[in-house]
Protein backbone atom coordinates (compact mmCIF):
# COMPACT_ATOMS: atom_id res chain seq x y z
CA UNK A 1 0.00 0.00 0.00
CA UNK A 2 2.52 2.63 0.57
CA UNK A 3 4.41 1.67 -2.40
CA UNK A 4 1.50 2.42 -4.03
CA UNK A 5 1.00 5.32 -2.58
CA UNK A 6 4.54 6.41 -3.19
CA UNK A 7 3.69 5.89 -7.46
CA UNK A 8 0.35 7.73 -6.99
CA UNK A 9 2.21 10.66 -6.01
CA UNK A 10 4.98 10.28 -7.97
CA UNK A 11 2.55 10.20 -11.26
CA UNK A 12 0.55 13.12 -9.81
CA UNK A 13 3.72 15.65 -9.87
CA UNK A 14 4.85 14.12 -13.32
CA UNK A 15 1.27 15.13 -14.70
CA UNK A 16 1.16 18.48 -13.69
CA UNK A 17 5.02 18.97 -14.19
CA UNK A 18 4.19 18.31 -17.57
CA UNK A 19 1.15 19.91 -18.40
CA UNK A 20 2.80 22.97 -17.30
CA UNK A 21 2.52 25.31 -20.09
CA UNK A 22 5.28 27.80 -19.55
CA UNK A 23 7.27 30.26 -22.26
CA UNK A 24 10.96 30.80 -21.17
CA UNK A 25 11.78 34.39 -22.19
CA UNK A 26 14.63 36.29 -22.92
CA UNK A 27 13.39 40.25 -22.38
CA UNK A 28 15.24 43.26 -22.94
CA UNK A 29 13.30 46.18 -22.66
CA UNK A 30 13.41 47.75 -19.15
CA UNK A 31 12.73 45.55 -16.05
CA UNK A 32 9.55 46.87 -15.54
CA UNK A 33 8.00 46.72 -18.64
CA UNK A 34 9.64 42.53 -18.75
CA UNK A 35 7.44 42.41 -15.47
CA UNK A 36 4.21 43.88 -16.66
CA UNK A 37 4.19 41.51 -19.68
CA UNK A 38 3.94 38.19 -18.13
CA UNK A 39 0.40 38.59 -16.22
CA UNK A 40 -0.78 40.22 -18.91
CA UNK A 41 0.43 37.07 -21.45
CA UNK A 42 -0.73 34.59 -18.66
CA UNK A 43 -4.81 36.00 -18.44
CA UNK A 44 -4.84 36.04 -22.69
CA UNK A 45 -3.82 32.32 -23.05
CA UNK A 46 -3.20 30.60 -19.65
CA UNK A 47 0.41 30.54 -20.63
CA UNK A 48 3.35 31.25 -18.07
CA UNK A 49 6.00 33.28 -18.78
CA UNK A 50 8.91 32.93 -16.83
CA UNK A 51 11.99 35.42 -18.01
CA UNK A 52 15.50 36.77 -17.36
CA UNK A 53 16.38 40.22 -18.00
CA UNK A 54 19.54 41.16 -20.46
CA UNK A 55 20.57 43.96 -22.57
CA UNK A 56 20.48 43.32 -26.12
CA UNK A 57 23.93 42.47 -26.41
CA UNK A 58 24.33 40.01 -23.09
CA UNK A 59 21.78 38.78 -24.65
CA UNK A 60 22.92 38.31 -28.27
CA UNK A 61 25.93 37.01 -26.41
CA UNK A 62 23.86 34.36 -23.99
CA UNK A 63 22.08 32.77 -27.10
CA UNK A 64 25.45 31.93 -28.82
CA UNK A 65 26.90 30.08 -25.52
CA UNK A 66 23.60 28.36 -25.23
CA UNK A 67 23.29 27.75 -29.02
CA UNK A 68 23.89 23.58 -28.56
CA UNK A 69 21.19 23.29 -25.99
CA UNK A 70 19.11 26.84 -25.69
CA UNK A 71 17.43 27.78 -22.58
CA UNK A 72 15.44 30.71 -23.71
CA UNK A 73 12.44 29.40 -26.58
CA UNK A 74 11.75 33.54 -27.40
CA UNK A 75 13.61 36.89 -27.14
CA UNK A 76 11.31 40.16 -26.86
CA UNK A 77 12.73 44.13 -27.57
CA UNK A 78 15.75 45.44 -27.42
CA UNK A 79 17.84 46.97 -30.31
CA UNK A 80 16.83 45.47 -33.86
CA UNK A 81 20.67 44.89 -34.75
CA UNK A 82 21.77 42.19 -32.36
CA UNK A 83 18.72 40.38 -33.57
CA UNK A 84 19.73 40.35 -37.09
CA UNK A 85 22.68 39.41 -36.70
CA UNK A 86 21.03 36.73 -34.44
CA UNK A 87 19.36 35.83 -37.20
CA UNK A 88 22.76 36.25 -39.85
CA UNK A 89 24.62 33.58 -37.10
CA UNK A 90 21.31 30.81 -37.00
CA UNK A 91 20.59 31.37 -33.98
CA UNK A 92 16.75 32.12 -34.43
CA UNK A 93 14.04 30.28 -36.35
CA UNK A 94 11.82 31.74 -39.26
CA UNK A 95 8.32 32.16 -38.48
CA UNK A 96 5.35 34.26 -39.92
CA UNK A 97 2.97 35.75 -37.55
CA UNK A 98 -0.74 35.35 -38.84
CA UNK A 99 -0.72 39.23 -37.86
CA UNK A 100 1.71 40.68 -40.35
CA UNK A 101 -1.16 42.74 -42.02
CA UNK A 102 -1.47 44.88 -38.85
CA UNK A 103 2.35 45.80 -38.81
CA UNK A 104 3.19 48.90 -39.68
CA UNK A 105 5.68 49.03 -42.88
CA UNK A 106 9.28 49.28 -40.71
CA UNK A 107 8.32 46.37 -38.33
CA UNK A 108 7.64 44.14 -41.99
CA UNK A 109 10.70 45.41 -43.14
CA UNK A 110 12.92 44.04 -40.81
CA UNK A 111 11.13 40.88 -41.02
CA UNK A 112 12.12 40.92 -44.98
CA UNK A 113 15.68 41.68 -43.74
CA UNK A 114 16.17 39.37 -41.60
CA UNK A 115 14.49 36.22 -43.80
CA UNK A 116 11.84 36.34 -41.18
CA UNK A 117 13.58 35.72 -38.78
CA UNK A 118 12.85 38.82 -36.50
CA UNK A 119 10.25 41.25 -36.24
CA UNK A 120 9.77 44.60 -35.18
CA UNK A 121 7.75 45.18 -32.01
CA UNK A 122 8.49 48.90 -31.44
CA UNK A 123 10.27 51.81 -32.20
CA UNK A 124 12.31 54.65 -30.92
CA UNK A 125 14.20 57.77 -31.78
CA UNK A 126 17.81 57.87 -30.02
CA UNK A 127 18.88 61.42 -28.38
CA UNK A 128 19.37 63.08 -25.29
CA UNK A 129 18.25 64.26 -21.84
CA UNK A 130 19.57 66.63 -19.44
CA UNK A 131 18.85 67.57 -15.61
CA UNK A 132 16.81 71.14 -15.34
CA UNK A 133 17.60 71.72 -13.03
CA UNK A 134 21.46 71.21 -12.63
CA UNK A 135 21.84 72.93 -15.76
CA UNK A 136 20.56 75.96 -14.19
CA UNK A 137 22.54 75.83 -11.39
CA UNK A 138 26.13 75.52 -13.39
CA UNK A 139 24.44 78.31 -15.51
CA UNK A 140 24.81 76.17 -19.01
CA UNK A 141 23.02 77.11 -22.27
CA UNK A 142 20.52 74.42 -22.96
CA UNK A 143 22.08 71.65 -25.48
CA UNK A 144 20.17 71.57 -28.45
CA UNK A 145 22.40 69.53 -31.32
CA UNK A 146 24.99 66.58 -30.83
CA UNK A 147 27.76 69.42 -31.41
CA UNK A 148 26.47 70.99 -27.82
CA UNK A 149 27.57 67.78 -26.10
CA UNK A 150 31.69 68.06 -26.68
CA UNK A 151 31.96 71.69 -25.54
CA UNK A 152 34.15 72.06 -22.57
CA UNK A 153 31.42 73.04 -20.00
CA UNK A 154 30.49 69.50 -20.13
CA UNK A 155 33.41 68.01 -18.71
CA UNK A 156 32.70 65.11 -16.66
CA UNK A 157 28.52 65.93 -16.56
CA UNK A 158 27.39 63.06 -19.52
CA UNK A 159 26.66 59.38 -18.84
CA UNK A 160 26.24 56.99 -22.11
CA UNK A 161 26.18 53.27 -21.99
CA UNK A 162 29.19 50.86 -23.41
CA UNK A 163 28.40 49.85 -26.82
CA UNK A 164 29.87 46.64 -26.67
CA UNK A 165 27.14 45.52 -24.06
CA UNK A 166 24.40 48.21 -24.72
CA UNK A 167 22.27 47.89 -27.72
CA UNK A 168 21.43 51.94 -27.18
CA UNK A 169 24.75 52.73 -27.53
CA UNK A 170 26.07 50.62 -30.64
CA UNK A 171 22.69 52.53 -32.09
CA UNK A 172 24.23 56.16 -31.41
CA UNK A 173 28.40 54.92 -32.52
CA UNK A 174 26.06 53.30 -35.63
CA UNK A 175 24.47 56.97 -36.21
CA UNK A 176 27.02 58.93 -36.45
CA UNK A 177 29.37 57.13 -38.78
CA UNK A 178 26.47 57.28 -40.80
CA UNK A 179 25.75 60.88 -40.22
CA UNK A 180 29.27 62.15 -40.27
CA UNK A 181 31.00 60.13 -41.97
CA UNK A 182 33.34 57.27 -40.01
CA UNK A 183 36.86 59.56 -39.61
CA UNK A 184 34.82 62.17 -38.07
CA UNK A 185 32.62 60.13 -35.98
CA UNK A 186 35.53 58.93 -34.01
CA UNK A 187 36.89 62.64 -34.04
CA UNK A 188 33.35 63.00 -32.19
CA UNK A 189 33.50 59.95 -30.01
CA UNK A 190 36.85 60.38 -28.88
CA UNK A 191 36.01 64.58 -27.71
CA UNK A 192 33.08 62.59 -26.26
CA UNK A 193 35.15 60.48 -24.20
CA UNK A 194 36.57 63.48 -22.64
CA UNK A 195 33.15 64.54 -21.31
CA UNK A 196 32.03 61.14 -20.17
CA UNK A 197 31.54 60.39 -16.38
CA UNK A 198 30.80 56.84 -16.80
CA UNK A 199 29.84 54.12 -19.82
CA UNK A 200 27.34 52.21 -18.09
CA UNK A 201 26.06 48.95 -19.10
CA UNK A 202 22.72 49.44 -19.10
CA UNK A 203 21.51 51.77 -22.74
CA UNK A 204 18.69 53.18 -20.17
CA UNK A 205 20.63 53.94 -17.34
CA UNK A 206 21.58 56.90 -18.45
CA UNK A 207 18.50 58.38 -18.39
CA UNK A 208 18.17 57.63 -14.67
CA UNK A 209 21.18 59.59 -13.98
CA UNK A 210 20.27 62.24 -15.25
CA UNK A 211 16.29 62.24 -13.96
CA UNK A 212 18.31 62.48 -10.66
CA UNK A 213 21.09 64.63 -11.13
CA UNK A 214 23.75 62.02 -10.63
CA UNK A 215 24.89 63.05 -14.37
CA UNK A 216 23.74 66.57 -16.00
CA UNK A 217 23.27 64.60 -19.23
CA UNK A 218 22.18 60.51 -20.65
CA UNK A 219 22.38 59.89 -23.82
CA UNK A 220 19.56 57.16 -24.56
CA UNK A 221 16.66 56.36 -26.24
CA UNK A 222 14.49 59.16 -26.16
CA UNK A 223 11.34 56.92 -24.40
CA UNK A 224 13.51 56.50 -21.53
CA UNK A 225 13.86 59.61 -21.05
CA UNK A 226 10.06 60.00 -21.27
CA UNK A 227 9.82 57.61 -18.42
CA UNK A 228 11.61 59.39 -15.98
CA UNK A 229 9.66 63.39 -17.16
CA UNK A 230 6.35 60.80 -16.35
CA UNK A 231 7.56 60.02 -13.14
CA UNK A 232 8.21 63.70 -12.52
CA UNK A 233 12.05 64.20 -12.85
CA UNK A 234 13.50 68.04 -13.93
CA UNK A 235 14.00 66.65 -17.16
CA UNK A 236 14.59 68.48 -21.04
CA UNK A 237 14.45 65.75 -23.79
CA UNK A 238 16.31 66.59 -26.95
CA UNK A 239 16.46 65.31 -30.52
CA UNK A 240 19.42 66.35 -31.53
CA UNK A 241 19.53 69.08 -34.00
CA UNK A 242 22.09 67.43 -36.95
CA UNK A 243 19.59 64.82 -36.97
CA UNK A 244 19.60 61.30 -35.07
CA UNK A 245 19.65 57.53 -35.68
CA UNK A 246 16.12 55.25 -34.41
CA UNK A 247 15.55 51.91 -33.32
CA UNK A 248 13.13 48.79 -34.47
CA UNK A 249 12.95 46.62 -31.22
CA UNK A 250 12.50 43.28 -32.06
CA UNK A 251 11.39 39.68 -31.43
CA UNK A 252 12.72 36.52 -32.43
CA UNK A 253 12.21 32.69 -31.91
CA UNK A 254 14.73 30.56 -30.58
CA UNK A 255 16.24 27.83 -32.91
CA UNK A 256 15.47 24.50 -31.30
CA UNK A 257 13.28 26.55 -28.32
CA UNK A 258 11.83 23.31 -26.46
CA UNK A 259 8.56 24.76 -25.81
CA UNK A 260 8.60 26.05 -29.82
CA UNK A 261 4.62 25.45 -30.38
CA UNK A 262 4.09 28.54 -26.97
CA UNK A 263 7.10 30.63 -28.03
CA UNK A 264 5.01 30.68 -31.29
CA UNK A 265 1.55 31.98 -29.11
CA UNK A 266 4.02 34.07 -27.25
CA UNK A 267 5.12 35.60 -30.69
CA UNK A 268 1.50 36.11 -32.25
CA UNK A 269 0.15 37.21 -28.89
CA UNK A 270 3.02 40.22 -28.15
CA UNK A 271 2.09 41.77 -32.04
CA UNK A 272 -1.57 42.34 -30.77
CA UNK A 273 -2.76 45.51 -29.94
CA UNK A 274 -3.62 44.63 -26.27
CA UNK A 275 -0.12 43.19 -25.80
CA UNK A 276 1.38 46.50 -27.49
CA UNK A 277 -0.87 48.72 -25.34
CA UNK A 278 0.71 46.88 -21.93
CA UNK A 279 3.68 48.88 -21.67
CA UNK A 280 2.13 51.80 -21.38
CA UNK A 281 -1.10 51.00 -19.10
CA UNK A 282 1.65 49.92 -16.95
CA UNK A 283 3.57 53.11 -17.14
CA UNK A 284 6.70 51.65 -18.04
CA UNK A 285 6.73 52.16 -21.55
CA UNK A 286 6.32 55.07 -24.14
CA UNK A 287 7.69 53.30 -27.70
CA UNK A 288 5.90 53.22 -30.90
CA UNK A 289 4.12 50.10 -31.11
CA UNK A 290 4.50 48.43 -34.16
CA UNK A 291 0.52 46.87 -34.54
CA UNK A 292 -1.29 49.98 -36.29
CA UNK A 293 -4.29 49.58 -34.25
CA UNK A 294 -2.32 49.75 -31.24
CA UNK A 295 -2.58 52.76 -28.83
CA UNK A 296 0.30 55.80 -29.06
CA UNK A 297 1.31 56.16 -25.68
CA UNK A 298 0.62 60.46 -25.71
CA UNK A 299 3.29 61.11 -24.03
CA UNK A 300 5.72 58.71 -26.65
CA UNK A 301 8.00 60.93 -29.38
CA UNK A 302 6.95 61.34 -31.99
CA UNK A 303 8.83 60.34 -34.77
CA UNK A 304 7.22 62.39 -37.58
CA UNK A 305 8.39 65.37 -35.69
CA UNK A 306 12.17 63.95 -35.05
CA UNK A 307 14.90 64.33 -38.12
CA UNK A 308 15.76 60.69 -38.34
CA UNK A 309 18.36 59.66 -40.88
CA UNK A 310 18.00 57.08 -43.28
CA UNK A 311 19.30 54.17 -40.93
CA UNK A 312 20.99 51.23 -42.52
CA UNK A 313 19.82 48.17 -40.21
CA UNK A 314 21.24 45.66 -42.72
CA UNK A 315 24.28 47.18 -42.92
CA UNK A 316 25.27 47.80 -39.31
CA UNK A 317 23.00 44.97 -38.03
CA UNK A 318 25.58 42.50 -39.50
CA UNK A 319 27.99 40.58 -38.00
CA UNK A 320 31.63 42.20 -39.65
CA UNK A 321 30.18 45.84 -39.17
CA UNK A 322 29.35 45.47 -35.75
CA UNK A 323 32.42 43.44 -34.91
CA UNK A 324 34.72 45.69 -37.02
CA UNK A 325 33.20 49.10 -35.29
CA UNK A 326 33.00 47.92 -31.56
CA UNK A 327 36.44 46.24 -31.78
CA UNK A 328 37.07 50.74 -33.38
CA UNK A 329 35.76 51.85 -30.81
CA UNK A 330 37.63 49.75 -28.10
CA UNK A 331 40.71 50.52 -29.77
CA UNK A 332 40.55 54.13 -30.27
CA UNK A 333 38.24 55.67 -27.70
CA UNK A 334 37.67 53.53 -24.76
CA UNK A 335 41.58 53.28 -23.67
CA UNK A 336 42.19 57.14 -24.06
CA UNK A 337 43.05 58.87 -21.37
CA UNK A 338 40.35 61.99 -19.66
Amino acid sequence: MKRFALVLIAAVLFLGHAQTQRVNLLCSPDLAWCEALGPAFKAATGIDLEFQRLSSNDGLARLRAEAANPIFDAWFGGTGDPHLQAAEEGLTEAYKSPRMGELQDWAVRQWEASKGRTVGVYAGALGYSYNTEQLKKRNIAAPKCWSDLVKPEFKDEIQVANPNSSGTSYTMLATLVQLMGEDKAFDYLKALHKNTNQYTKSGAAPARAAATGESLVGITFQHDAVLQAVNGAPVAIVSPCEGTGYEIGSMSIIKGAKNMENAKKWYDWALSPEAQAVGAQAKVSYQVPSNKSAPLPAQAPKLSEVKLIDYDFVKYGSSAERKRLLGKWDNDVSKLPK
